[in-house]
């Protein structure tokens, strides 16, 4: 839906765009500062992740794409960035509580026992069982919700004693400032024409947004939300949080409330906002493991799924491959 003062003229615009969002700017509660000292201060392990142009990829693509794994870390995925940020100002003898599809618990758990923390994390049951499995391997309690009310569970745990803390993915600045640190790395490589990025909570792609809108101006920033998962596109369409129940293979993507502060970034940060369906992740995964050798969840390939499917602008285009944590009945049939 185009925003009157800030839409382009509406015979360049991609008809399959799902929402034109009013970008650029930099008037947000995300700090620059910030995010140079989480480039510093994370685990290394998270940091300077691989980012390369891959020939057979671009020639598939029919674009110049430079891509960045953020799989090959403990985690196989992005999330310990914002999280080690965020547990780094915990105190000590803190409990980290948190609601979770898979990765942002993960993230938690492991950041959370390597500064000595506990982690409660509440999922819903039927979670894919390779993140519920690691979740566990790290050190959290996990709380399995039958009734799709894991947040306001999570919420009432972490009210009872005053040494929890709930923390929520896309509301933490620091979670964001955190995963901006890809941002960072990312600029390295040179110019880009245009980013694409998951979008799941937010935080990704904010302080990414926050970091390469100070530092490159002229990169569009584009979103990519999964059709089945449109809470985050039609609340920004809507103007106000609006729930939708997330029905996709994209587990990394399936929020069914976006988070006020993390809409509010974007509109301010992201310059339109993308969907692509299941069928395209998929191809997307398989395109991955082809040409790069590469494992992807079907969030970790929505970026190379959007350059695929949609005309997005410029030269040289980057994605992040956000994560590599599949569902073993998706593994099961990705090279058929």
């Amino acid at each position: 839906m185009p925003v009157p003062d800030s839409s382009p003229d509406q015979s360049t615009v991609d008809p399959a765009i799902a929402v034109r969002v009013q970008g650029p700017g930099d008037g947000t509660d995300l700090d620059l500062d910030r995010i140079e000292r989480a480039c510093r201060e994370i685990d290394p392990v998270f940091r300077d992740s691989p980012q390369f142009f891959d020939e057979n990829l671009g020639a598939e693509l029919g674009a110049r794409v430079l891509v960045k794994v953020e799989t090959l870390n403990p985690l196989r995925s992005f999330k310990g960035r914002g999280a080690d940020f965020l547990a780094r100002s915990a105190g000590p003898g803190t409990t980290l509580v948190c609601e979770s599809t898979g990765n942002f618990g993960q993230a938690v758990a492991y950041t959370a026992r390597s500064r000595g923390l506990a982690a409660e994390v509440f999922v819903r049951t039927g979670l894919n069982p390779v993140k519920l499995a690691r979740m566990r391997t790290f050190g959290a309690t996990v709380h399995e919700i039958d009734d799709g009310r894991e947040e306001e569970r999570a919420r009432e745990f972490a009210g009872l004693r005053e040494n929890r803390v709930f923390v929520e993915d896309g509301r933490e600045t620091a979670v964001a400032e955190g995963a901006g640190t890809v941002g960072v790395e990312l600029l390295t490589a040179g110019p880009v024409d245009t980013v694409v990025v998951p979008v799941g909570d937010g935080a990704l792609i904010t302080g990414m947004a926050r970091w390469i809108r100070a530092h490159a101006p002229t990169t569009r920033i584009v979103g990519v939300c999964a059709e089945g998962a449109s809470a985050m596109v039609t609340s920004l369409r809507d103007g106000r949080a609006r729930a939708v129940e997330p029905d996709t293979i994209a587990e990394g993507m399936a929020i069914r409330v976006p988070v006020p502060a993390s809409m509010d970034r974007m509109r301010v940060l992201v310059d339109e906002v993308v969907e692509v369906d299941d069928a395209a992740m998929l191809s997307a995964m398989r395109t991955a493991l082809r040409t790069l050798g590469l494992v992807l969840e079907p969030a970790g390939a929505a970026g190379l799924a959007a350059i695929a499917v949609h005309d997005l602008p410029g030269d040289t285009v980057a994605t992040v491959l956000t994560g590599s944590n599949i569902h073993p009945d998706l593994l099961a049939g990705l090279a058929g």
